[in-house]
């Protein structure tokens, strides 16, 4: 459920035209195969992966970003990677606007996100998520231990969990405080010794002539009809994910101090943040 709601209102969906939904039908039908298709395949390939690999995912890993990229092309938007993803053992951070976050930060680098328990729950989305390995975290402090050793050893394996401080998506022309509980699990049990995170800045760009906040998902805009305004679309604009310089948890004192750190870098890579009420 999109939670955040800006002081100015959400645009009004255009009506879909004839020409729109032929746009859509297509689009829609390509999108389908591939990312279910995908999963099937993922789920194939798991029952050979895990029992050689474990937690480690050579193949799925590679097929995930492979599908992502192909996600991506099929709705239209040109794609640019900017910096490298790190390759120590960590976390990333990001800013978080749309679902098709999921694909623009799956095509370039080998992550798997942490999401509130409720994402599994979600027609379609929570399906893929709990597929592909995404690492559900429950808001009950009778959990949190164990919560705190399932992070711990998805990272010590070598995950590069991703998460979305902001705790919802906005309009994609923002980024909102970071809640640095989230950042605590980096200071346990010797975490903050070894790992890095690295802040990544996901930055769209609307098609030409629509309004500047065309991809963004908030407030109580539905994800079908988000879904089919962006099939629909004449003309896209475009997502570029911009890799931050990783940096050792252990620099930062606490975990205000490197949720600070890591909410201004992302901020930064945003040219128009912060932006003006729309």
């Amino acid at each position: 459920m999109v939670t955040w709601v800006g002081k100015a209102p959400c645009p009004e969906p255009k009506p879909i035209t004839l020409r729109g939904w032929l746009r859509v039908i297509p689009r829609g039908l390509a999108l389908g195969v591939v990312v279910f298709g995908g999963l099937g395949l993922y789920l194939l390939m798991r029952l050979f992966e895990r029992p050689l690999n474990g937690h480690l995912r050579p193949w799925t890993g590679r097929l995930t970003q492979a599908v992502c990229r192909v996600a991506i092309t099929l709705l239209g938007l040109r794609y640019k990677v900017t910096g490298r993803p790190m390759e120590h053992i960590g976390a990333v951070v990001a800013n978080h606007s749309s679902w098709i976050d999921i694909f623009a930060l799956n095509a370039c680098q080998r992550v798997y996100f942490v999401a509130k328990a409720e994402v599994s729950n979600w027609p379609g989305i929570g399906w893929l998520a709990r597929a592909t390995g995404t690492l559900f975290v429950v808001r009950d402090p009778k959990q949190a231990r164990a919560q705190q050793a399932l992070l711990e050893e998805r990272i010590r394996a070598g995950h590069h969990l991703l998460f979305f401080p902001e705790g919802t998506s906005t309009d994609s022309r923002r980024v909102l405080p970071f809640k640095t509980t989230l950042f605590q699990p980096f200071f346990s049990h010797g975490l903050d010794k070894v790992m890095q995170i690295q802040p990544v800045s996901v930055i769209y760009r609307a098609p030409e002539g629509e309004d500047p906040r065309f991809y963004g998902w908030w407030a109580d805009m539905g994800f079908g009809e988000n879904l089919l305004n962006i099939l629909a679309a004449p003309r896209h604009g475009s997502v570029e994910v911009l890799f931050h310089d990783p940096v050792d948890v252990s620099d930062f004192p606490s975990r205000k101090e490197l949720a600070r750190y890591c909410e201004d870098t992302v901020r930064a890579g945003l040219p128009w943040d912060p932006p003006e009420d729309l």
